[in-house]
């Protein structure tokens, strides 16, 4: 799945919605995005459904992604959990979930309800591989003693601006890949001098840059999310841009370190 370079450039969905969520999405489909990343949270997987039925992309070619969780419901049942993906499934029109995460754990016995429930439905064959989103390290080593079936990927914010060393050096560890959430960082990259010189120098955006960056990282994936078809398209030139080793020294002396979503309620 992940270890195909054409899916390492997925295609964030938030906020894509109606019609012209479903042009968006269309669109990137065409112009050779493989991997969709969506979330019950979103409202959006109608959308994406018509989205992947409008394309020309077999279902086959695809990896659809999609997560539950978050503040859906307060409470994360089993029987949620399970209807939830039922949900899913018959919004997205598809018969399985290529990758289904767990949307922000509130609380570690969100987790312990939760993961069993998908690797159950893994099991099943409903799910074709189980993630984890905002998982801590404490979070992905309660998780996966938890579990008897194999974690796939953590999502996390990554981006120039926010490297995230320790998790992902861990995840690796475990054999993870790290989907990288906001890895144009909601657009500062393009205001960064270090990424700004280095697009320059290679006659490409920020944007391409900042992306590219992230994919030299071996076993990280990138969604950035756009709603321009130009901008969807562009932002493919990102898996063909071979940074050296002068353009990551210089991104990787940026200063500048912060995220964008950190919930009160979260302790990082």
């Amino acid at each position: 799945m992940f270890d195909e370079q054409v899916n390492r450039l997925g295609l964030g969905t938030y906020s894509l919605t109606g019609d012209d969520g479903i042009e968006a999405m269309t669109a990137a489909l065409d112009a050779g995005y493989r991997h969709v990343d969506t979330a019950r949270l979103y409202e959006n997987e109608a959308e994406v459904g018509e989205a992947i039925e409008a394309s020309s992309v077999d279902r086959e070619e695809l990896v659809v992604a999609t997560k539950i969780g978050h503040f859906e419901e307060p409470e994360k049942t089993p029987d949620y959990v399970r209807n939830g993906v039922e949900e899913s499934l018959e919004k997205l029109g598809v018969d399985t979930i290529d990758l289904l995460y767990h949307h922000w754990p509130r609380h570690p016995d969100e987790i312990d309800t939760v993961l069993p429930v998908f690797e159950e439905l893994y099991k099943s064959g409903t799910v074709e591989h189980l993630g984890v989103s905002n998982y801590r390290i404490e979070d992905v080593e309660r998780a996966t003693d938890l579990v008897d079936v194999p974690l796939y990927a953590n999502q996390v914010e990554m981006h120039p601006l926010l490297p995230q060393e320790e998790p992902y050096e861990f995840c690796r560890e475990q054999d993870l890949f790290v989907v990288a959430y906001s890895p144009l960082a909601q657009g500062e990259v393009f205001d960064v001098p270090e990424i700004v010189d280095v697009a320059e120098k290679h006659d490409t955006s920020p944007a391409v840059v900042s992306l590219a960056w992230l994919l030299s990282h071996d076993g990280v994936v990138a969604i950035p999310r756009s709603s321009s078809p130009d901008h969807i398209e562009d932002n493919l030139a990102a898996r063909d841009l071979e940074l050296d080793e002068e353009d990551l020294e210089r991104i990787d002396s940026i200063d500048d370190r912060h995220r964008y979503e950190d919930p009160d309620w979260m302790e990082w």
